[in-house]
């Protein structure tokens, strides 16, 4: 893949993104890319990052492979534990309070597509981070580091803490950080938690929307997957419209706030985008980093675009 448009140095685009990136309170990775001619520009993409729920696409593709290779069937019934979280933000079986049965295939949609983490662990107890971790492997994707399942994600101490104190979990995990990339929260611990860099997500993308080791069933149903995404309020109202479609997956955690995805154009270009990024804001609902973060994106994009 190119480098970039930039050689050595770094353009004026680049540094001024920084610069309101920085005055927006935000720091993290970006990386955007043009699937056709594989030209691409970025901010610190090889950075390695806590993913929190991106990890849910390799997990899709892990599982979709085994039930194409006929070792899962789609259709069984499996009994899902409620998650019983009441914090606002998680979404389908993990708020249920009481058992659920939901076919494998349609776990699968839940835990992609409406980001629910119980789903997604009854997917884990099936394929554990290890198998998800062989797939990337046999389909010669690295860089990313599946370590463990998900339960631990509504686990922080943000659930411990009355609703008019979330602020100071998140004052945790902004202060507790090591310059290392280490944390005194496990899950936000790059070394420990599911992790990986921009880069590496982009790989993931680039393999699913192109042809490549993935088989092109999978890659298919996994496309379709993210572009049924319910959570569009960060990179999509830069990038989706009715000439362009938007498939995506995000990433929430305390202070962590990711999206990665590809954009479509109506004329057939393609780019895919990762943005990983941690707010210095301890603030539970951050609008404004919603958007700057789709506005960073969306800038890179418009360079590669040359518009």
């Amino acid at each position: 893949m190119s480098p970039g448009p930039f050689g050595g140095g770094e353009s004026a685009l680049l540094r001024d993104v920084r610069r309101e990136l920085d005055e927006g309170g935000l720091h993290g990775s970006f990386l955007v890319r043009d699937l056709g001619t594989g030209e691409e520009i970025g901010i610190d993409p090889d950075l390695d990052h806590p993913i929190a729920s991106l990890v849910k696409v390799p997990l899709a593709a892990a599982t979709l492979e085994r039930v194409r290779r006929g070792e899962l069937d789609g259709a069984e019934p499996i009994r899902v534990e409620p998650g019983r979280v009441t914090t606002p933000g998680p979404m389908g079986l993990t708020r249920f309070r009481h058992p659920a049965w939901a076919a494998l295939e349609d776990l699968v949609y839940l835990s992609t597509s409406i980001s629910d983490t119980a789903a997604a662990d009854a997917l884990f107890a099936l394929t554990p981070p290890a198998g998800v971790a062989r797939w990337l492997e046999s389909a010669g994707l690295r860089g990313l580091s599946v370590r463990h399942t998900l339960s631990g994600l509504h686990e922080t101490p943000a659930e411990r803490l009355d609703p008019g104190e979330a602020h100071l979990a998140h004052t945790l995990a902004i202060q507790a950080g090591t310059p290392g990339r280490g944390h005194g929260l496990a899950l936000l611990d790059a070394t420990r938690a599911n992790a990986g860099s921009a880069r590496a997500l982009v790989e993931l993308l680039q393999a699913l929307w192109r042809p490549s080791a993935v088989h092109p069933e999978v890659a298919e149903r996994v496309r379709e997957l993210m572009g049924a995404n319910t959570l569009r309020q960060r990179l999509a109202p830069d990038f989706a419209s009715d000439a362009a479609a938007w498939s995506s997956k995000t990433g929430t955690l305390l202070n962590l706030r990711h999206e990665f995805g590809v954009v479509e154009h109506a004329d057939g270009q393609a780019f895919a985008v990762a943005a990983l990024t941690a707010s210095r804001v301890p603030a539970t609902v951050q609008p404004a980093a919603e958007a700057l973060m789709g506005r960073t994106a969306r800038r890179l994009r418009d360079h590669l675009r040359g518009g």
